[in-house]
C-alpha cells in the first residue's frame, strides 16, 4: 500500500541509482542468473519511461568469471582475484548489453577507482560522463575496477555498496535502491520469527548499527554493515536511501509508486556539491582532534577551524590536503581542505590566531580551515 512520505520521496527524485548484489544477481552456485538480469534491465528501462535518469552499481564480476573459469572457491590471492574479475566483467556487461537492447538503449561500462572521485577535475568528469550518457540512450554499468584497484596502490571503494553511495552523492535530488538479498533492515536475525523488518530509519544511531546482522558468502564480499555505511554517507549528503529485496520482480517499480517495501533511510539537509565532494568522496590524507568548545562551534554555529581549538594533529598531510575532524575521542564528525601543514598545524595548535605569525613568521590565514571548506556529518562520522 502507498505511504505518503514513500511517495514524496518518489515524486522529488530525478535520478535513481540502484545497486545490486552479487546474491542477487548470481544462482546458488554463482552462475550469472540471466531471468534475473533481464528483469532488472525491464525495470530500469520502466525508470527511463518515468523521465528519470537511471544508474545501475552492479557487482557479480568476481563471480560471473569464477563461473567462466569453473572455480569453486573465491580466491584469495589479490592478482588472481583481480584475473578473475577481469573475466567475469565482459560476461557481466554482455548480459546487461543484450537485456538493455531489448528496450532500446546500450549498456555503458564504467569502471572506477577511489581515486577518481578523490580527485576534483575527475570527479566532475565522471559526473559529466553519466548525465551524458542519459541522452545517449545509454544506461550506466557501474562497477570497481577491480583489476586495478590495489590497497597498497591507491584508495578503493572496499565494496560497490559504499561506490553506490559516491555516485548517488554525484547527483541532487536523487535516490539509492540497494537490492539485497533480505528484505531490508530487521531489529534482529532476518531469519528469526521474532525479528521485525524497519520501515523508516530517520537517524543512523547506536541502537541501528547494533541490528546489524552480516552473512558473507564465496561469492559475494559485502553484508548490511556495508549497506548503513552507504545509507549513512548518502543520506548526509541530503539524498534518500532504501535497502529493500532484490529476489522479486517489480520491486522498482512497486518503491516509484511509494509503496512499503525494504527499509528507508530518510535524507539529512542538502550539501553543495563542492561540500559534497570534501566530505563523501575524497581520501582523507591526516586527522585533526578538537575540543569540546571547537567542536560546537563547527557544529552548530557555522564557523571557520581555528588553531586554538585543536588539541592533537595525525598524520603526514600538506596545505590543501582534505582532512578528517574528530573530537578528542578520536569519533570523526567532519572533513576539511586545511590551510597549513601538518608540521606547522602541530606548532600553532592551541594557540590564538594572532600568535600564528610569531610562530611560524608568517600567517597566510586566520583559519586552519574555512567554514566554507568544511563539511560537517549530522550523525558523526
Amino acid at each position: 500500500m502507498p505511504d505518503l512520505v514513500r511517495q514524496e520521496v518518489a515524486t522529488q527524485c530525478r535520478t535513481v541509482v540502484v545497486k545490486v548484489g552479487t546474491r542477487v544477481l548470481t544462482a546458488p552456485d554463482g552462475t550469472l542468473n540471466e531471468e534475473r538480469i533481464a528483469q532488472l534491465a525491464h525495470e530500469m528501462h520502466q525508470i527511463r519511461q518515468t523521465g528519470r535518469n537511471a544508474v545501475l552499481v552492479s557487482s557479480g564480476a568476481v563471480g560471473a568469471g569464477m563461473h567462466q573459469l569453473k572455480l569453486k572457491q573465491r580466491p584469495s590471492g589479490l592478482a588472481k582475484l583481480q584475473a578473475v574479475a577481469a573475466v567475469g566483467q565482459t560476461k557481466l556487461i554482455e548480459a546487461y548489453d543484450r537485456t538493455f537492447r531489448q528496450h532500446g538503449y546500450h549498456a555503458a561500462q564504467v569502471l572506477l577507482t577511489g581515486e577518481d572521485l578523490n580527485d576534483r577535475r575527475r570527479y566532475l568528469n565522471v559526473r559529466n560522463t553519466l548525465l551524458e550518457l542519459d541522452k545517449l540512450q545509454a544506461i550506466p554499468v557501474v562497477n570497481e575496477n577491480d583489476t586495478v584497484a590495489v590497497d597498497e596502490l591507491m584508495p578503493t571503494f572496499g565494496d560497490n555498496d559504499r561506490l553506490a553511495a559516491m555516485v548517488t552523492c554525484l547527483f541532487r535530488e536523487a535516490l539509492l535502491v540497494i537490492l539485497s538479498d533480505v528484505d531490508g533492515l530487521y531489529d534482529g536475525d532476518p531469519r528469526s520469527d521474532n525479528s521485525t523488518l524497519l520501515s523508516t530509519v530517520t537517524d543512523i544511531d547506536d541502537t541501528i548499527l547494533s541490528y546489524i546482522q552480516d552473512q558473507q558468502s564465496s561469492y559475494s564480499k559485502g553484508g548490511m554493515a556495508t549497506k548503513i555505511e552507504a545509507a549513512r554517507v548518502a543520506t548526509n549528503a541530503g539524498e534518500n536511501v532504501i535497502i529493500a529485496s532484490g529476489r522479486q520482480g517489480g520491486v522498482l517499480e512497486a518503491i516509484l509508486a511509494g509503496e512499503q517495501l525494504g527499509t528507508l533511510f530518510i535524507a539529512k539537509k542538502t550539501v553543495r556539491p563542492w561540500k559534497r565532494w570534501l566530505g563523501f568522496s575524497t581520501q582523507p590524507q591526516g586527522q585533526i582532534l578538537l575540543d569540546a568548545g571547537a567542536c560546537q562551534a563547527i557544529r552548530t554555529g557555522g564557523c571557520s577551524l581555528l588553531a586554538i581549538g585543536i588539541v592533537e594533529v595525525r598524520g603526514a598531510f600538506e596545505k590543501g590536503d582534505v582532512v578528517e575532524i574528530c573530537d578528542q575521542q578520536g569519533e570523526e564528525i567532519g572533513r576539511g581542505l586545511i590551510n597549513y601543514s601538518a608540521a606547522d598545524t602541530k606548532r600553532i595548535l592551541g594557540l590564538p590566531s594572532s600568535r600564528i605569525e610569531q610562530v611560524l613568521g608568517h600567517r597566510p590565514y586566520d583559519e586552519v580551515i574555512h567554514c566554507d571548506n568544511l563539511t560537517i556529518f549530522e550523525n558523526g562520522g
